[in-house]
């Protein structure tokens, strides 16, 4: 007989294991290699992440964000998880998802143990087609087809079930965990085992045994043999085995593991009832909140419900494991629920003992929309004062300001780049131009919020207007630039919004105080919850769920950014561009005069900037010609490397480096020259690689010019000047909250414009639609009327 050896430890089994324990094992002969394991774990769609995993138990996480610490992981499968909608079978691809993620865990050398629900399901499954294949040929030839279907089955009893379905469970995780080459191991328990000490000391050693050789352990309640749970029947201090979610959080503690997740059939905890009108998902659960809590009935099967889940996870969570109950039977998020959890994600509801010191991310949105309805309603006069308040504050508050932007610069020094240095800087000539664009918003808000757009008489006494009125709540998040703080802060004010703010944590004491400032100005006239700074540990991801709080996201920050944003954005708006990939044609009548200023300013000013130069076209009869020459003279003066582009590359004999791609967005000294045919060859290029976000032409015929500012589909199309231009503050704009290439609502440098919306407004006299019937007594009118004139002081 050929020696044994375990799937996954590779070691020979420990000979005191207990007998309860069952473990598959395969001969030596095909003993699987180390270079197969690594492979195998590739197989997975869930990414393989190496995270450091040691952390001394006794302690429970403070936050969501600690939980990828984690290295010893109960996962509760509980029975709405496992078994189908009819209560007779398991739910296979949902137990195939989760052995799944439960595998890419186990293989980034985490410790993963199974408490899992489906034997008494599975095994009804199995009683009943025995049950069916035991009538009689010769009673279901007398019965007929119709009545055999409609066969009544007994009752079956659940212990029965339990032991008929025990071994089918364990073989389907068997058979599912070997896809993955990992060993899984069975082990049944009851309450009086948790009674015995020496059974107790049995079952951990064979637990920590199992967990050495990177074997997952199955462990599950031996419904086959238990008792019926006694009421009240908790020890002291101790929780009583009653069901699954007990034992998992008897288990958790007693093997001191970092993190339980429950996984049912609903979204975590609710305030309310789920499904009631007024119910929200409780997203951090402390010890104490039981009374914001109200327990509906249990599942449709299984033995506990919500009640018992709470009463299991505040022991676990005292016991100094973290806890987290999520849904594990959605479609939609079923798939990654446990990896998301681990990774940190908001899923479900997380148990804490730590509560944070202020309102969560949910609690600011509800004050950012009560604040920016209360903004909404001030006189534009009171708007402007508080943005007025705001620049005084901003050059007052100078040496203070600096000081804390001092700070940032000194933690980030040998962190971050010199662009994004740059970025994170203030200085008292910044402080003083965010003082005269704030002034210039206050001055544009006069005439904003409730501006009459178009008035219509529908009918005698019926009249209509369209009115300007605040998007609602802003979400903006930011990188690297503090100054964006104020600006969108003044931009939220003018339009009415309430505004809540991410920024980066290279920014942090920056923000503080300048968020402080905000609400001092805010203050003055009882609107201060208007804006929000958000400083919880809240992952940008998580932010952008919250569809039922914002209204609008907007990125400022690198394409990266906005890409990840819009991605992980779900039924919420994103306002930005992904990309800025701004052009300049130089036309064969440019001037020469002209071509190399805007050319360096373009690119040199601020190549990190979205609206810097990233590609130059050249008319091809300006090839060795002296503009040519003083355009590379400059460029190689300013020190800019240069990309050639395939045509460009095919008329030199010793080029520069070829470019990768036309569609690059450097972000640096770098620069892609293209050679084009002509105006309408420019056209075609800018449309076929560009980001429509800024591009220019730089020529002395009118015509021309013309021909491309009408037919170039980009955000801003300039003609002989630099495409740093494109900017709100540039425009007159006073500020702006970004730029956007979207072809919906704004496009371009978006100011206070850009923040508003419109609403109608009907005014009648007990009108009904009926009178404008064919026999009704009145009719349409549809007149215009004038509108009241825009205030433009």
């Amino acid at each position: 007989m050929l020696s044994q050896v375990y799937r996954c430890g590779f070691q020979p089994f420990n000979q005191h294991l207990l007998p309860w324990v069952q473990c598959t094992a395969v001969s030596r002969s095909h003993r699987i290699q180390p270079s197969v394991i690594r492979h195998v774990r590739s197989w997975s769609n869930i990414p393989f992440i190496t995270v450091p995993l040691s952390r001394a138990h006794g302690k429970s996480f403070a936050h969501r964000s600690e939980l990828k610490h984690a290295k010893r992981i109960v996962v509760k499968l509980g029975s709405a998880v496992v078994t189908r909608g009819d209560e007779c079978g398991l739910a296979l691809g949902r137990l195939a998802s989760i052995v799944e993620q439960v595998s890419v865990l186990q293989n980034q050398g985490r410790e993963m143990m199974l408490v899992t629900s489906g034997a008494v399901a599975f095994g009804k499954q199995r009683l009943r087609h025995e049950i069916l294949l035991s009538q009689s040929v010769r009673q279901a030839l007398h019965s007929g087809q119709n009545q055999l279907k409609e066969m009544a089955i007994p009752v079956l009893e659940a212990r029965a079930c339990a032991a008929a379905g025990q071994s089918g469970l364990m073989a389907l995780y068997e058979a599912m965990f070997t896809q993955y080459s990992i060993c899984a191991a069975q082990i049944l328990v009851t309450n009086l085992d948790f009674h015995d000490e020496q059974k107790r000391r049995n079952l951990n050693g064979t637990l920590h045994e199992l967990l050495r050789m990177n074997i997952v352990p199955i462990v599950n309640t031996n419904d086959a043999v238990v008792p019926p749970a006694e009421p009240n029947s908790d020890l002291q201090g101790v929780i009583s085995v009653k069901d699954n979610d007990s034992l998992a959080a008897r288990l958790a503690v007693e093997m001191k593991t970092d993190l339980l997740i429950v996984l049912s059939d609903v979204e975590g905890l609710f305030d309310s009832p789920p499904g009631s009108d007024d119910a929200k998902l409780i997203d951090i659960f402390y010890p104490g909140d039981q009374q914001s809590v109200t327990f509906g009935t249990k599942s449709r099967v299984g033995m506990g419900g919500m009640e018992a889940k709470v009463k299991a996870a505040l022991w676990a969570l005292q016991g100094g494991t973290s806890v987290v109950i999520a849904n594990g039977t959605h479609p939609k998020v079923s798939g990654h629920v446990i990896t998301d959890i681990v990774e940190g994600k908001k899923v479900g509801t997380f148990f804490s003992e730590v509560k944070p010191a202020g309102p969560t991310v949910e609690q600011q949105g509800e004050m950012a929309r009560s604040g920016g309805r209360m903004l909404a309603t001030l006189e534009p006069e009171q708007r402007a004062e508080i943005i007025h308040h705001l620049a005084d504050l901003l050059t007052d508050q100078r040496d203070e300001i600096l000081l804390a932007n001092k700070k940032d610069l000194e933690e980030a020094e040998g962190r971050l780049a010199a662009p994004l240095l740059k970025r994170l800087s203030l200085s008292t000539s910044k402080l003083n131009s965010l003082a005269i664009g704030l002034r210039q918003i206050a001055a544009s808000s006069q005439d904003s919020v409730g501006r009459v757009l178009r008035r219509t008489r529908i009918a005698k006494n019926l009249e209509l207007e369209q009115v300007t009125v605040p998007i609602g709540v802003l979400l903006v998040i930011f990188e690297s630039r503090p100054d964006c703080l104020p600006q969108v802060a003044a931009l939220a004010i003018a339009s009415g919004n309430g505004l809540l703010l991410k920024g980066g944590k290279e920014a942090a004491h920056s923000n503080r105080i300048l968020h402080l400032l905000t609400q001092e100005a805010l203050s003055i006239h009882g609107v201060k919850e208007a804006v929000q700074l958000v400083n919880t540990r809240e992952e940008v991801e998580d932010l952008c769920r919250l569809d039922k709080m914002i209204d609008l996201i907007i990125p400022r920050g690198s394409s990266q950014l906005v890409r990840d944003i819009q991605k992980a954005a779900k039924g919420i708006p994103v306002m930005g561009h992904s990309e800025g990939i701004c052009h300049m044609y130089v036309d064969s009548e440019a001037s020469v005069d002209k071509v190399t200023r805007l050319v360096r300013d373009s690119k040199c000013e601020y190549p990190a900037a979205c609206n810097a130069l990233e590609t130059l076209l050249i008319h091809r009869d300006l090839l060795r010609t002296p503009l040519f020459d003083q355009i590379i003279d400059m460029l190689r003066v300013e020190q800019v490397k240069i990309h050639a582009g395939p045509k460009f590359a095919s008329y030199l004999t010793f080029s520069p480096s070829e470019v990768k791609s036309l569609r690059t967005e450097y972000g640096d000294l770098e620069l892609c020259i293209e050679v084009v045919d002509n105006v309408q060859d420019a056209i075609d290029h800018i449309h076929k690689y560009g980001s429509s976000h800024t591009d220019v032409i730089v020529t002395e015929n009118e015509n021309t010019a013309e021909f491309f500012l009408q037919h170039v589909d980009s955000a801003c199309v300039f003609w002989n000047t630099s495409t740093r231009f494109s900017d709100g503050y540039r425009f007159g704009l006073g500020a702006e909250v970004g730029i956007s290439t979207s072809r919906i609502h704004a496009r371009g440098p978006v100011g206070l414009e850009g923040l508003l919306t419109t609403k109608w407004l009907l005014r009648g006299k007990d009108h009904v639609v009926s009178d404008f019937s064919e026999h009704g007594s009145l009719k349409y009118l549809h007149e215009n009327l004038p509108v009241p004139q825009r205030n433009t002081n």
